[in-house]
């Protein structure tokens, strides 16, 4: 895919979604007290803020009215005192409010960790990496840093106006109403300016994640770049993406720009109300000059948290497009899971003791019987790749499924693996549609080797333990014995503890297939999956990989998807597949004997690899 090809996310437009705060703010309630503490310090923060004005009033009508007998080092502890208070309160509010951002920050990513651990195959089938990325990075980033801090003013500021507006309608109701009278006008001011900052805010964020997905991308791909000299084509296209975070940013940008300063001007004819109408009272001796004084502090304080509000307001509509996103995220099911009827008989089976023969699901454990029955299955309406398809596997039995490309073995195999479902048919374990049983306990009982093997960043021994994290030394050095992996192992500088690097790029190929190999037999499966497992390798390679691969699947039960037809001649079936159908079945004898479509992709096969053995013995 070219970075020009990323999909455009969609959100409705709209104004604030409670229902979306809600959900996003549940995740508070771990550290609920957390969240009491910084409200109540708020509070406290606004009353002393309230105050202070009052105490500048108390000050000029004293000293107007005793001069230098005025109680000056009364009112010297008084300030001191709120300043002092003013000091505690942000050191207490600044620590709170980094408790509350880094756990909230720590459970959204948590919880959409999670969710990506259980959808299915055909979410990642449609969503880039970097889509994905963009949401525990980025966004989780902005939303908590945005809750907690906004928190805090939106608190503030809230209560500093309330507590603002109650003192002048005490001191003056009819100037105080003069002041007030502009609110309305900031209200509407408010909501004219929402819909747009929002709009904006979410093509940032849709841009955002396009662009970290052609980060993502143009790394993984750097060598098929170049190799097809294609940097400049995927500059330009990159080039587009970030043309539309420039145009979304710079609009986003402008309308911020507007909104504070029109706020400002509305909150300066409101000290103009105050200063004109206040003077006059003071001339006509109904207002003393410390209340005049105060009424003015007042009418600019008041527009101090509405333009604190302004901001916040401006902030939380890029807060509600990653929240939109991030809930978007949380709410995808996967399409592939548990019924009802299923978790009940988990549930029903958890406390009782079991069995050693029974399952979770309270269904024998033993997989003595796989059977596909009538099996259709297709990725888009009216395309079927797999097409009424049977066949009866039993224990122990290896089952080689071989074709031309496209011709749908993969998906057989996925199907088995239950990645995807059956969109007609069933596939019966035991006689039981699989859809009645645990998902958790199928999949744990497959063993999978890629064509393309991946390890994770971290030793040897960490990879072939992946899957039986509580296996011991001795039980991780024997699956590597068994696959023959054990000798290359020994002699790394660090053996078992020798890093293999991000993906395993310090193995080679072939030993990362015997250290995947290892890591699916450490597991004890008792269904393995091989698909094309020694097609990237080298003839030597593949011997010592097939050698490997016939002690693992010795008395199991395996579905081999084959390149080198050489390495199936031992299958007890191998199915030729063609349009998601059995073509061919028999052994490698049988079928060579029906001189058939098999028949012939061997031999051309074997002529082939003879060739390419006498132009190596040629060459050197």
């Amino acid at each position: 895919m070219t970075v020009s090809g990323f999909q455009e996310e969609e959100h409705a437009a709209g104004r604030f979604s409670l229902g979306v705060w809600r959900r996003i703010l549940g995740f508070l309630r771990p550290c609920r007290r957390h969240a009491i503490a910084l409200v109540s310090v708020s509070v406290l923060f606004a009353g002393l803020d309230a105050g202070f004005p009052l105490v500048t009033r108390w000050v000029v009508d004293d000293v107007t009215a005793r001069g230098r007998g005025a109680s000056f080092a009364l009112w010297a502890t008084v300030y001191v005192g709120i300043i002092s208070g003013f000091a505690a309160c942000v050191w207490v509010f600044i620590t709170l409010a980094g408790v509350i951002s880094t756990r909230l920050s720590h459970d959204v990513r948590q919880a959409a960790f999670d969710r990506l651990q259980e959808l299915s195959f055909s979410f990642y089938d449609k969503k880039p990496v970097g889509w994905l990325v963009a949401r525990l990075t980025s966004d989780c980033d902005r939303l908590s840093r945005t809750i907690a801090w906004s928190m805090l003013d939106l608190v503030w500021g809230s209560c500093l106006m309330l507590a603002i507006s109650a003192i002048m309608l005490v001191l003056n109701w009819r100037l105080g109403l003069l002041v007030l009278g502009v609110v309305p006008a900031s209200i509407c001011v408010s909501l004219f300016f929402q819909k747009r900052l929002l709009r904006w805010s979410r093509a940032v964020r849709k841009t955002n994640s396009n662009i970290t997905a052609a980060y993502n991308e143009g790394i993984a791909a750097v060598r098929t770049t170049k190799s097809l000299a294609r940097e400049g084509e995927n500059l330009r296209e990159f080039q587009g993406i970030t043309e539309q975070m420039y145009v979304s940013s710079v609009h986003s940008a402008l309308w911020s720009a507007m909104y504070l300063p029109i706020l400002l001007t509305l909150g300066s004819a409101g000290v103009g109300v105050a200063l004109w109408k206040g003077g006059v009272d003071v001339m006509g001796g109904t207002m003393s000059v410390g209340t005049l004084i105060a009424f003015v502090s007042y009418a600019g304080f008041f527009y101090g948290p509405i333009m604190e509000l302004a901001r916040v307001f401006a902030e939380l509509q890029p807060a509600q497009a990653s929240a939109e996103r991030i809930i978007d995220l949380l709410d995808t099911e996967p399409e592939i899971r548990d019924s009802a009827e299923v978790q009940a008989a988990i549930a029903a089976n958890r406390d009782r003791p079991r069995p050693p023969d029974v399952a979770v699901d309270g269904m024998d454990r033993r997989i003595e019987t796989i059977e596909f029955r009538d099996v259709t299955f297709q990725y888009k309406e009216g395309k079927p790749i797999v097409e009424s398809f049977h066949l009866t596997v039993r224990a122990g039995q290896t089952i080689a499924l071989v074709g031309p490309t496209g011709g749908g073995k993969s998906t057989i195999v996925s199907l088995l693996c239950r990645f995807y479902e059956p969109t007609a048919g069933e596939v019966r374990v035991n006689g039981i549609d699989y859809r009645r049983r645990s998902l958790h306990w199928w999949q744990s009982n497959l063993g999978i080797v890629l064509q393309t093997p991946h390890l994770f960043s971290g030793t040897v021994a960490e990879n072939v333990r992946y899957g039986r994290p509580d296996a011991s030394d001795e039980e991780v050095q024997a699956a590597a014995s068994m696959v023959r992996a054990h000798e290359f192992i020994r002699a790394m500088e660090e053996g078992y503890d020798s890093q293999v690097g991000e993906g395993g790029g310090r193995l080679s190929t072939g030993q990362k297939q015997l250290v995947s190999l290892a890591r699916a037999i450490l597991a004890d499966p008792q269904v393995f999956v091989m698909d094309e497992a020694t097609s990237s390798v080298d003839t030597e390679t593949e011997h010592r990989i097939q050698s490997a691969v016939e002690a693992v699947l010795k008395d199991r039960t395996s579905f081999v998807i084959a390149h080198r037809l050489s390495t199936i001649r031992s299958a007890d079936r191998i199915l030729l597949v063609r349009g998601g159908r059995i073509v061919e079945d028999g052994n490698h004898r049988s079928l060579l004997r029906r001189r058939g479509e098999y028949h012939k992709l061997y031999t051309n096969q074997l002529v082939r690899e003879k060739e390419e053995d006498l132009f190596e013995h040629a060459a050197e």
